[in-house]
């Protein structure tokens, strides 16, 4: 199961075969109360082994927000404006079944940020770091992670960090389980949990030390035909319990093609 072939915005398992390599162009757009963001993104990936993987994400902004949410975007396409290099270890796998497997992934990355100022706070490097687990089958597909991005400062002002967590529960009707030259379909319910942390100035926290929570859930749509795939879908907020301030989300979009050669 080569890279893509998982959900869209939550962590996933699958990693590359060895020598495989994953071309990713990715619409995505993320609308706040106020003002909506456009930005292209392109993804390299590639099998060092079947159990790891190096990527390479660089984005095209169109349109940014002025006052950005902290957020990831998906496993390994962040939301904003950072151009990141992250590696993927498959750390655990276990097929007890013909098309079953438990499987587990690592995934540290860096990134650098293309704008200098985000949300009227100066941005710096960042690392990012997760881990996901899950179950696959010819049928039902589920996973469930949690990861973390810290910011480091930046002429005396700090990004707030970003821990999170996703699951993800995925189906492929019967259908579509005939063979290539087939079309192949799954459909995935995707939520994510946010938990950003308010940002820093000259090492005090604006405004109170609380955190922010934020909770999107949404569909997301898998379609693959022979080495092409593509992938869409929608999230939206389910609870926003945010810092005084913040922008609340409207909703995120999202569309990625992908060809394995």
């Amino acid at each position: 199961m080569a890279q893509g072939h998982g959900p869209l915005y939550g962590l996933q398992t699958p990693t590359l075969a060895k020598g495989g390599v994953d071309l990713n162009v990715a619409s995505m757009s993320l609308s706040t109360e106020d003002e909506t963001s456009y930005m292209l993104r392109y993804l390299f990936s590639y099998g060092i082994t079947e159990d790891l993987q190096i990527n390479l994400t660089t984005p095209t902004m169109i349109e940014r927000l002025r006052d950005a949410p902290r957020t990831r975007g998906n496993s390994n396409m962040p939301a904003n404006g950072d151009i990141e290099a992250s590696l993927w270890y498959r750390f655990f796998s276990n097929a007890f079944g013909v098309g079953k497997r438990f499987e587990s992934t690592a995934i540290v990355g860096v990134s650098a940020p293309t704008d200098d100022v985000r949300g009227q706070v100066n941005v710096g490097n960042s690392v990012h770091a997760a881990i996901s687990t899950g179950y696959a089958s010819r049928t039902w597909y589920g996973w469930i992670g949690g990861g973390y991005q810290y910011y480091f400062e930046k002429d005396g002002e700090q990004l707030g960090d970003l821990p999170y967590a996703s699951a993800v529960v995925g189906y492929r009707p019967n259908i579509f389980m005939g063979d290539y030259p087939k079309p192949d379909w799954r459909i995935f319910i995707e939520s994510l949990a946010e938990f950003p942390g308010n940002n820093k100035f000259n090492g005090q926290l604006d405004l109170s030390d609380s955190r922010s929570t934020k909770v999107l859930v949404g569909p997301s749509f898998l379609g693959l035909y022979g080495a092409w795939g593509i992938s869409f879908g929608a999230m939206f907020p389910v609870v926003q319990d945010l810092t005084p301030g913040a922008a609340k989300e409207r909703y995120r979009l999202a569309i990625n093609l992908s060809y394995w050669l």
